[in-house]
């Protein structure tokens, strides 16, 4: 089966209107169903969505391929589709998109059909292909020039065989292996494949890269391959298989690195410019070069394994904050007493019981993997009897993950008739015992005693110091807008709230994150002449994002002028942060903007202290930022 086997003329869209990322996608589905490819024009759209809150499909070079494998698909099918103006599509380069290929995959697929899309996507790495395809008008040069590719690519593969047959190893050439994965592993998996490959190629350095693609691993690399390569690169997106690579130096970047980074993670990997692996199997191997590994590397490794923490807590904190936010609304009119009010009040405590376990089990399975979830999990739950908080959560993850790192390493002498009985007997056993233990007798009450002052502290605070304190946690939202500053101030606020119920940290952080897209879009309204037509465009759907507490949407605008939009975003979100602990507001619920303004105390003072820092950040970026030349 060929690629234009599945790229079909009747369902090709050859002038798309849509303007926006959501529209594009719509309007592809949209002929996917009128044609029969899909039966259920929401549920694909939800798969197809899913998939972008991975990671974007806009590939860059002005080609986009949003794709999913979904029951509602009857055939394996790929539009192709073209915007004469080009949509914002988040791409990885943040230029607009011209091309898009919405390839359509039934579940349950068979490996040809796989092949065939993987087949698509290394014709797209191609410039030369690519600047064609932007030229064509009719479905039919669609297919002409697919069919002309494909018969090149036949040529090229006979004489690439016949050529290798009288190849003689090159030893002196640096030789790296790689793995690429992306979570449904039907496209980027096999473009960054292709692209390190050329890229090795054109820099004279062999490299052997396996695919773990939705069938499967392919071309699955070797032992001897393992160890005479100089360095690993990981371009994945999902968990890979990694013990192997013990002792290698290895970079462990997203599968979107690998399309548009390869010659960069190329070169690192041939200076071994990367960080030692050490890898939790039980193999006895040397562990040279470990005084290569930076702070850096250690430091993003913590920052790693806590994030892993809050985005498995996150949805118990969403979830049930919400559902308690919205029984305290339905108490001021029906009582405490209500049946609905017990109801909403018991669900949303229930999600709000597991946080911190929750929280501290992932923390520690990141670290050991999974035996380490089941000790994380545990000593969570002893942080909460012990009152030890937040923190203790925290303190106790990190604790269960490296008890458990410990234990692998104690246990590798063992027998190797004893393999099978270590990660269902000894290290539970074993990793729980030690995580007790010194839960119970150390870590327990000494964060008790830290928690309680630190509470102690809060509750004491004068208004000027709640102030200053709402300042700094509104700022810290905007500094990096997703990073680790805005990271540690909500993981700090949602501390704060679990212990105590106290949503006024709550309304700091949510305010001070709102503001950075809202006042982008304010500034892209009233200043147009800073901005470019496709900014400001962009500009507009930051009102959506920022109303949502979605500061992410700031992330384009800060890259492109950062000292201007952070500048300005961080005095905006300080002094909203500021105003809502001057006005005493406070929002008993972790997420949801301004949907769950209502459920705040003083409500229109949330709403005032937001419109303040908005207009503030807005008015500074608008006249801080040189006006633009449109191209």
């Amino acid at each position: 089966m060929q690629v234009i086997d599945l790229l079909r003329k009747d369902i090709m869209i050859m002038d798309l209107q849509a303007q926006e990322k959501e529209s594009v996608i719509d309007e592809m589905i949209k002929s996917l169903e009128t044609h029969g490819v899909v039966n259920d024009f929401a549920s694909f759209k939800e798969a197809i969505l899913a998939r972008e809150a991975q990671t974007s499909t806009g590939l860059g070079d002005g080609i986009a391929m949003p794709h999913a494998r979904h029951q509602a698909v009857k055939e394996p099918t790929v539009l192709f589709a073209k915007s004469k103006s080009g949509v914002e599509f988040e791409s990885l380069d943040g230029q607009p998109t011209y091309l898009f290929f919405m390839i359509a995959v039934p579940d349950g697929e068979d490996d040809t059909h796989l092949q065939t899309l993987a087949a698509l996507s290394r014709k797209l790495i191609d410039p030369d292909f690519v600047e064609k395809l932007k030229q064509v008008t009719t479905p039919d040069e669609v297919q002409d020039l697919f069919s002309e590719a494909e018969a090149d690519e036949a040529e090229e593969k006979e004489e690439t065989t016949e050529s290798e047959k009288n190849e003689v190893a090159e030893e002196e050439k640096p030789f790296i292996v790689a793995v690429t994965a992306c979570p449904t592993g039907i496209a980027h998996t096999y473009m960054a494949e292709d692209a390190l490959k050329q890229k090795a190629a054109e820099m004279n350095v062999n490299i052997r890269v396996e695919t773990n693609g939705s069938d499967g691993a392919k071309h699955k690399l070797t032992d001897e391959e393992i160890e005479r390569a100089d360095a690993v690169i990981i371009a994945a997106s999902k968990k890979v298989e990694m013990d192997r690579f013990h002792g290698k130096p290895l970079l462990d970047r997203p599968v979107s690195d690998g399309i548009s980074k390869a010659e960069e993670l190329i070169t690192k990997a041939v200076k071994k410019d990367a960080p030692i692996y050490h890898s939790s199997g039980e193999g006895e191997k040397a562990e040279n070069n470990t005084a290569k590994t930076s702070a850096g590397s250690i430091w993003n490794k913590i920052y790693k394994d806590l994030m892993n923490g809050i985005s498995h807590m996150l949805p118990f904190v969403v979830g049930g904050g919400i559902l308690m936010a919205i029984s305290f609304l339905v108490e001021r009119f029906v009582g405490d007493e209500s049946q609905i009010f017990l109801f909403l009040n018991g669900v949303g405590g229930s999600a709000f019981d597991f946080l911190i376990p929750i929280f501290a089990g992932f923390i520690a399975m990141s670290i050991a993997d999974r035996p380490g979830l089941m000790p994380g999990v545990v000593g969570g739950l002893m942080a909460v009897q012990s009152d030890a908080g937040f923190i203790g959560g925290l303190v106790a993850g990190f604790l269960a993950g490296y008890v458990i790192v410990f234990l692998k390493r104690a246990f590798r002498g063992l027998p190797k008739s004893l393999d099978g009985l270590k990660s269902i007997l000894f290290y539970p056993v074993v990793g729980l015992f030690i995580t007790g233990l010194l839960m119970y007798f150390i870590i327990g009450p000494v964060f008790s005693t830290v928690n309680h002052a630190m509470l102690d502290f809060l509750q004491n605070l004068g208004t000027g110091n709640a102030v200053l304190l709402g300042a700094l946690l509104g700022g810290m939202m905007a500094i990096d807008m997703g990073g680790p500053f805005n990271k540690a101030a909500y993981a700090f606020s949602i501390g704060i709230f679990t212990d105590t119920g106290d949503g006024s940290l709550m309304a700091a952080v949510m305010a001070g994150g709102m503001v950075p897209p809202l006042a982008i879009a304010l500034a892209s309204t009233f200043f147009k002449n800073k901005f470019t037509d496709q900014e400001r465009k962009s500009g507009m759907t930051n009102y959506v994002m920022g109303i949502s507490f979605i500061t992410e949407g700031a992330i384009p605008f800060a890259a492109a002028d950062p000292l201007r939009v952070i500048g300005s975003s961080v005095l905006g979100a300080a002094i909203a942060g500021g105003l809502t602990q001057a006005w005493n507001s406070a929002i008993p619920a972790p997420h949801g903007g301004l949907f769950v303004a209502p459920l705040a105390e003083h409500p229109w003072f949330f709403i005032l202290s937001l419109i303040i820092g908005m207009v503030v950040a807005g008015i500074l970026l608008g006249l801080w930022k040189k006006p633009v030349e449109e191209k």
